[in-house]
């Protein structure tokens, strides 16, 4: 089959092929936020010292971080359904390692593995764009993404309810045997899709400097999400210690608590939506404000616990608008550099996520959960001061 052919064999996303795209993506992130809750019990089981128990999160993070940057981008390169299993079989054996792992340094090797090859989640939302019409790619994109988010903001309650009842290895093991029926699925339901470009993997990742360099959209778009991602992160790093010094909930209250962000799922294809009729300018200032309006209400409001959960939900529904709009924004420019363009912008608002939860953690302890979030807004509307000046 060429690959103009390959390309334009489904002109349009199905809703049975957006359904698996979304799903898909849930679930495969969903294995980078498993271990969050199950620091403590897996640093027990494992022999890691306490003051180590963080490299459960931070490696899983650093290797997505990794594939964002060096395997998302083969996306340009190779036949994407082809990359998209590989690396979900590489999950399923990192999972299998983790679940299996008595040893610290093994489980953490294996943590490493799973963000790496998670990635593939990011090699299947630019398949929304790609299979979508321009006047409907907001929408496809949005609605992939709200499964995305989903996979997210599930997976915490989700590893804690099921280590509660059968432990934390079966966790793992579980979402070993999910990675490897949906490789399966997706081996036999996904349309191929061969990119055009014919270069070598080096000259691949010496252009992603280039685009970066040279594309003025990505560069405010990432920065635009970094800047929420940053707030996004500083907040759901810090609200589960203000619920529990604060308010005195437990695990299972701090779980239920966070099962509001998933109400902001919904934003992400409203955002596409908007952005199909032209109007990502003010979904944007909409998606900003949302931002900062809902980490002022906590501080103009009260501290009351019905106001932290109106927090939560604007807050992710402002996120998740952003990062759709940005998306939808920087699949425009081609679909030859789309998986470069994807994972360069996903890899800065990442960055941006990863300063956030530093900063919050410092700042919590230093200066109290007022300043928290004080601190929170300031990039937010930096962002969309920056914005004005579009």
């Amino acid at each position: 089959m060429s690959s103009t052919a390959a390309q334009t064999a489904t002109p349009t996303l199905s809703a049975r092929l957006t359904l698996l795209l979304a799903t898909a993506c849930g679930v495969i992130v969903a294995n980078l936020y498993y271990a969050q809750p199950l620091v403590g019990p897996i640093s027990v089981s494992t022999g890691l010292p306490a003051q180590a128990a963080g490299l459960i999160v931070t490696l899983t993070q650093v290797g997505y971080g990794l594939g964002l940057l060096f395997i998302v981008p083969l996306g340009d390169l190779m036949e994407n359904r082809r990359l998209a299993v590989s690396s979900l079989l590489v999950a399923a054996g990192a999972l299998v390692i983790a679940s299996l792992s008595v040893h610290a340094a093994l489980f953490l090797a294996a943590s490493l593995l799973i963000g790496l090859s998670s990635v593939s989640a990011q090699v299947l939302v630019p398949l929304a764009a790609h299979f979508s019409p321009e006047h409907e790619r907001g929408r496809a994109v949005g609605n992939v993404m709200s499964g995305l988010l989903l996979g997210i903001m599930l997976a915490r309650p989700t590893s804690s309810l099921i280590a509660d009842l059968l432990g934390w290895h079966a966790v793992f093991a579980l979402s070993a045997g999910a990675i490897v029926l949906l490789a399966t699925v997706l081996a036999y339901k996904l349309p191929p899709r061969h990119p055009v470009a014919r270069t070598h993997y080096a000259a691949l990742l010496v252009s992603m400097w280039h685009l970066l360099k040279t594309t003025p959209v990505l560069q405010r778009r990432a920065l635009y999400q970094a800047s929420a991602f940053g707030a996004f992160s500083l907040f759901w790093t810090t609200v589960p210690l203000e619920l529990a010094h604060g308010f005195h909930l437990s695990q299972t209250g701090i779980a239920l608590f966070s099962l509001a962000g998933v109400s902001g799922a919904i934003a992400a294809p409203l955002a596409g939506r908007l952005a199909d009729r032209g109007l990502s300018r003010p979904g944007t200032v909409l998606a900003l404000g949302l931002i900062i309006v809902s980490l002022l209400l906590p501080l103009m409001a009260g501290g009351s616990l019905a106001v932290l959960l109106l927090t939560a939900i604007l807050l992710d529904m402002g996120v998740s608008a952003n990062l759709v709009l940005g998306q939808r924004a920087i699949f425009t420019l081609g679909a030859a550099v789309r998986s470069r363009l994807n994972g360069l912008y996903i890899a800065i608002f990442f960055a941006g996520g990863a300063a956030g939860s530093a900063i919050g953690a410092w700042t919590y302890a230093c200066l109290g959960w007022h300043s928290t979030l004080a601190v929170a807004i300031v990039a937010p509307v930096a962002a969309l001061l920056y914005f004005a000046s579009e």
